[in-house]
């Protein structure tokens, strides 16, 4: 399970580190691709075979079409280079407004990776709603 918030920064050439102490988890390969909320999403291997083989059980509507065709279209099988970083595509690049300083946050099965600026206006809007999420999700439950 990934977790955790990481501050690095990418550079001109779209390379940004990924933690060491993710790397093992996440794998020699994995997968690059364009999220939900402005983000992008980095999946290990076996958590991206396990998503695309349920995709392949929905049935064929214009809205599975239209997720695919965005979601795996700017899919890209990533590895690290000999400093640890990853090399991020351009189209990935822009539809994460990615510029200097980048979030790398952890979750569950997969990490994510943001914009500073995108992170805290997402934080921002939603720090208050913690609660609410919460009671919503674990109805009564006890979750901290």
């Amino acid at each position: 399970m990934f977790m955790g918030e990481y501050h690095h920064s990418i550079d001109s050439k779209g390379r940004i580190i990924i933690p060491a102490k993710l790397r093992d988890d996440l794998g020699e390969n994995f997968i690059v691709t364009r999220g939900l909320d402005g983000c992008l999403f980095v999946y290990p291997k076996n958590s991206w075979d396990r998503i695309i083989d349920k995709y392949k059980q929905l049935p064929d509507t214009k809205d599975k079409r239209q997720f695919m065709r965005i979601f795996l279209s700017g899919a890209t099988i990533c590895e690290y280079d000999l400093n640890g970083r990853i090399n991020i595509p351009n189209p990935l690049i822009e539809f994460a407004n990615l510029k200097k300083d980048c979030i790398i946050i952890g979750v569950d099965e997969k990490l994510e990776i943001w914009s500073k600026e995108r992170w805290e206006e997402f934080i921002a809007n939603n720090e208050e709603n913690i609660s609410s999420l919460a009671d919503s999700l674990f109805s009564g439950d006890s979750y901290a």
